[in-house]
């Protein structure tokens, strides 16, 4: 059976940095990337690369960051008042605000986002609402470990059911 719309695919996969050869994420056949191919929630070149492959195949290609998570943009870059990092008790909250740490946050419309802190000063954290993978040119290589038709079920819900997907 080969990879098209609607079939449930899975993968073992290296994810590094094009540039860099820095690892971003591993897979492996026990714990595979398990999804439905063509419902929208991938990159689409990453879908691209796999579409007509079948069980067995591997697989080597490169994602360029304009079509991956996009360029880094300086405007993502945010100054937070201090005050915004204050406990109930008025305290500065050194426990989990440290540099380097991503933390979830919420926009002005009350939307969730993640933002990376960059720098604290006295007055202000400097976070990074960048995508961490924006900037980054991708390099994926593996392969393609079963493929098969996705069920009702799965197709209505939009995930995989059963072993490495979803369970309700």
């Amino acid at each position: 059976m080969t990879i098209e719309n609607n079939k449930v695919v899975s993968v073992n996969y290296l994810l590094t940095k094009k540039n860099t050869g820095e690892q971003v994420e591993q897979t492996s056949v026990e714990h595979p990337f398990v999804f439905i191919f063509g419902t929208g929630g991938l990159l689409e070149d990453f879908e691209t690369n796999l579409i007509n492959k079948k069980a067995g195949d591997t697989f080597d290609f490169f994602i360029d960051h304009a079509r991956g998570y996009g360029v880094r943009d300086e405007q993502y870059l945010v100054n937070i008042p201090i005050e915004a990092f204050l406990g109930e008790d008025g305290k500065f909250d050194e426990e989990n605000v440290k540099l380097g740490v991503t933390l979830p946050m919420v926009d002005n419309e009350g939307n969730p986002l993640y933002g990376t802190v960059m720098e604290i000063t006295d007055k202000h954290i400097k976070m990074d609402f960048n995508h961490p993978l924006a900037g980054h040119d991708l390099h994926f290589k593996g392969e393609v470990l079963e493929v098969r038709a996705a069920t009702e079920e799965e197709l209505a819900h939009g995930h995989v059911h059963g072993e490495h997907g979803h369970h309700h």
